[in-house]
């Protein structure tokens, strides 16, 4: 019997930022993915930090705001696969933060947008349009981008 070789696959964080029936939603910009497309905070997982932590961070770097850790609630994983990549993707709901959100990226983000979460923009990112809605349904896991 040969021997198994693990399959490493990268992490991203997502933030939803919620205030009473809205999103907050964040356009990207210049980044060469997805540009001008609407998300919610994100980012990748970097080595030695929890993916809490890796949310966290995100949030701040782009937006500015503090999130306490008891705060921001695990609410759904995304298997993902864009293009040739397969990636999980974690997201986290936080209904309370500390400051007021604004873009600190201003080279990677054109816009900040308090959206009704039943009325989201067209030129949302697909997977992440898929995760707001699993979430709403309270779905804690889904796939995007396989084919089956």
């Amino acid at each position: 019997m040969g021997e198994r070789e693990r399959h490493m696959q990268s992490a991203a964080v997502f933030v939803i930022l919620r205030k009473e029936a809205q999103v907050l939603l964040i356009q990207r910009k210049a980044t060469g993915w997805m540009d001008g497309q609407f998300s919610v905070p994100a980012g990748a997982l970097v080595a030695d930090e929890t993916v809490k932590s890796a949310a966290l961070r995100e949030v701040h770097e782009e937006i500015g705001v503090f999130i306490q850790p008891d705060d921001a609630v695990y609410a759904h994983v995304m298997h993902c696969k864009t293009g040739s990549a397969a990636w999980m993707g974690h997201f986290f709901v936080a209904d309370c933060w500390q400051g007021e959100p604004r873009i600190c990226e201003p080279d990677k983000h054109s816009l900040l947008l308090w959206c009704e979460a039943t009325a989201l923009p067209d030129n949302l990112i697909p997977y992440v349009r898929q995760a707001l809605d699993m979430i709403e349904q309270a779905v804690a896991y889904s796939e995007y981008g396989w084919s089956n």
